[in-house]
This record gives structure tokens, sequence and C-alpha cells, in this order.
């Protein structure tokens, strides 16, 4: 009910967390722990148009999504309590999505989670062993490569990484060492809205229908550790189809133990990957 809106936040109607916590219920001990389910759930509105996807939508309008998403960071970052600022879109019904709406998703943790938690951890342990951040020398290397480069422009390289764990599980990486969308000047976000867009376009095109994934804008933490030496920007997408018709699924060893088996070589999935790029790229030409 918003009139003339372009992109769009508003808070969550169902919050996992909330700035006004109910008290948790009766059931903890001194084993059994609760705590207040503080922090914030915002939803992003890409578009006022019901049936547009990300990449249909023009370049300079993904610009102000991006530009949205630095101000929701700056704004969430001033509430002390909040220790993580989670950046994220979950596109298709495979992954659970229920409002077909084009639309992401902003959560505010009042702790930083296990897996940053684990990132966090490994790039200082790098950095203190090599004197060198960890993502600046993964991306590093993988420009030396190359094979796994799927495109790039002058602020952000789109990767499918030697370890990664889904057949398409793209990462996209920012040239310089910076550690927030905040801290992106006007130029690095054109291009990583350019990135992104561009990264959502190849996966439709990759089987010619809407390709369902789990974006996920991995950043530093807020108002608790400085990880400005060793913590870089970077996203990561999770998408779960092996093909048009099957589902990467995580079994046992996945989901039980970490251990993640993924059943392709990338190099060959970053060639069908590059094959889509160029032919979602042909067909923005066509269509204008």
């Amino acid at each position: 009910n918003v009139p003339n809106y372009e992109v769009l936040k508003y808070n969550n109607d169902f919050p996992a967390l909330s700035q006004e916590p109910p008290f948790p219920d009766p059931v903890g001990n001194d084993f059994f722990k609760t705590e207040k389910a503080y922090g914030k759930c915002e939803v992003i509105l890409y578009s006022p148009n019901h049936t547009v996807t990300l990449p249909e939508l023009p370049l300079g309008h993904v610009v102000k999504l991006v530009d949205l998403w630095a101000e929701r960071f700056v704004e969430l970052s001033r509430d002390d309590s909040i220790k993580y600022i989670f950046i994220f879109e979950n596109r298709g019904e495979v992954v659970g999505v229920t409002m077909p709406h084009p639309h992401g998703q902003i959560y505010g943790y009042p702790f930083i989670p296990k897996k940053i938690e684990l990132e966090l951890e490994a790039s200082k342990e790098h950095f203190e062993a090599h004197d060198e951040c960890l993502m600046c020398r993964f991306l590093k290397e993988e420009k030396d490569f190359q094979s796994r480069v799927i495109f790039e422009n002058d602020d952000f390289s789109v990767i499918l990484p030697f370890f990664v764990e889904y057949p398409y599980g793209i990462y996209i990486i920012s040239e310089v060492h910076k550690q927030n969308i905040a801290e992106f000047s006007v130029n690095e976000r054109a291009n990583l809205a350019k990135a992104i867009r561009e990264t959502a376009g190849m996966l439709d095109a990759l089987f010619d229908t809407p390709f369902p994934y789990m974006m996920c804008m991995h950043q530093n933490p807020v108002n608790c550790v400085d990880a400005s030496d060793y913590y870089h920007f970077h996203i990561e997408f999770f998408p779960p189809m092996r093909s048009k018709e099957k589902q990467k699924f995580n079994a046992s060893s996945e989901t039980g133990v970490w251990a993640h088996c993924n059943p392709t070589a990338p190099e060959e999935k970053a060639e069908e990957l590059k094959a889509a790029y160029h032919r979602y790229k042909t067909k923005q030409k066509c269509d204008y």
C-alpha cells in the first residue's frame, strides 16, 4: 500500500528477531539456557512490479537496491546490541519462498553466526601466519589460474571457487580489500549492482528458466571485533540445482558432519556458466 516506491524496506510481519522481544517461555534452566530473541528482521522489496525478476530490472534500478542495502547496514549498525548484519535473498519455491514478489531480507543478529565466526577465525589465522588477507590471496590465485573466473568488471570478480560445495555455487568478490557494502564508492556500488544482476541473469540462462538460489552477503561484524585487516567482502550463491530437473540435496555427510561432496568438477561447470553468461549478454543486446 505504499505509493510510488522503487525499492522499499519494511519490517518483517513475522520476525524471528525483534528489538522489543517477548520474554522467553519458562522452559529453561541452568543447563538449557534461554534468552530474548533480540534483533531486527527487515524485508527489502526490489520493485513494485509483482512479476519482474532481478536480472530484468534496469541497472540503475539495481543500483538503488544496492544503495538501500548500504543505508540499512549503516542504520542497523547503530544499534549496539546488533553484532552481525546479514543481507540475503531466497529465490524460488525449492528454497522455501512463499512470497513470489521480488524481494530479499536483512537480519540483524545479537551475535556472530557460527559460519561467519569460522570464516573470521580462518581469516585471522591466515593473516597472522602470512601477513595477508585470505580472500585477497584466494582472489589472486583464482585470477592466476583463470579457468574458474566466470566474468569480471573493474571492481568485482565472479568466480566458481576451487573449493565450491554446490555445482554452481558462485562467489562475487570485491577487487579491493573492503569489509562491507557501506564502504564502497559510488562507482563500486554501480559495479556491484552490475555483477549481481549479471550473475542472476547468467543463472537464469543456464537452463533457460528462473534459477532458484540463496544469495548470502558476507560482511564484517559490527559493534564487536575489528576484522578490518583480515576480513573481505564477498557474496556467496547457493543454487540447489544440479541440472534443470535434478536438485543437489545435502545428505548425511553434508548435514551430519559438514563434509560436503561436490560430484562435479568446478572447471567444467565454470565453462557451462561462461556459456550461459554469453547467452544472457547476447539476449540483453537483442532486447534493446
